[in-house]
């Protein structure tokens, strides 16, 4: 994907985040139990990077513990609703491939459902290589994606893609999928982007990046299946 047609998707990701935050932030307004284990790798004491907080959610759970919580996000409106629904927590608006926090700061970092939202490998790659940049020697990179491949709306997704790349159609991604946000009332909203990742290649992008990977697994018992990863930075 040329770099262009990358920063237009990513501008879309930032806007459908914007459009979707009141539908978005009521239908995760509870802690699902994998994101609740993994929370578990949190202890007290720890500095937080909770990169890609939407409306905040996760600090629910951390702000149990003596956690030094911070979220970032690319959406306005999302961390708008975070510091209005959590107004002890610390939150910014930032895209997380620059962010402004030194060298070395985060004991843990956070990455739940927002990698597969970043439109092409050179984008994946700054983001990853930040997050590393952040995150102290030893420390742990977190990280859920969504496991298109076990879902059974993935043949259709991967039928749409290829219309997508039709001579003078957008020349997205190989596995580069468009989903359709459906409101409370089932209407269409809009349709947002998603790379979908083989257990494959998340691994080697995590290696690419710099991180070593300490367990990486799947969760085949849930219908809306996800990849898991947790990485070490040397």
């Amino acid at each position: 994907m040329n770099e262009n047609l990358a920063k237009e998707i990513l501008d879309k990701v930032k806007r459908d985040y914007d459009l979707t935050v009141d539908d978005y932030t009521r239908s995760r307004s509870f802690i699902p139990e994998d994101i609740a284990s993994l929370a578990d790798y949190a202890v007290a004491g720890d500095r937080i990077l909770d990169s890609g907080c939407a409306s905040g959610r996760l600090y629910k759970t951390f702000s149990r513990k003596e956690i030094d919580y911070f979220g970032v996000d690319l959406s306005e409106k999302m961390i708008g609703r975070a510091m209005a629904d959590h107004p002890t927590g610390c939150f910014q608006m930032a895209d997380s491939r620059f962010l402004s926090f030194p060298e070395n700061y985060f004991d843990k970092i956070y990455s739940i459902s927002v990698i597969h939202n970043i439109p092409s490998e050179e984008f994946r790659q700054q983001y990853l290589k930040e997050l590393k940049r952040v995150l102290k020697p030893g420390g742990l990179l977190i990280l859920r994606v969504w496991d298109f491949w076990k879902r059974r709306a993935m043949p259709q997704l991967f039928l749409d893609s290829l219309a997508r790349k039709m001579p003078g159609r957008d020349k997205i991604d190989f596995f580069d999928v468009f989903v359709p946000w459906k409101n409370s009332a089932g209407q269409i909203v809009t349709e947002r982007y998603f790379h979908c990742f083989t257990k494959r290649e998340l691994e080697k992008i995590i290696r690419v990046a710099g991180f070593d990977i300490e367990k990486v697994w799947r969760d085949g018992q849930d219908p809306r299946t996800n990849i898991y990863l947790i990485a070490r930075k040397p």
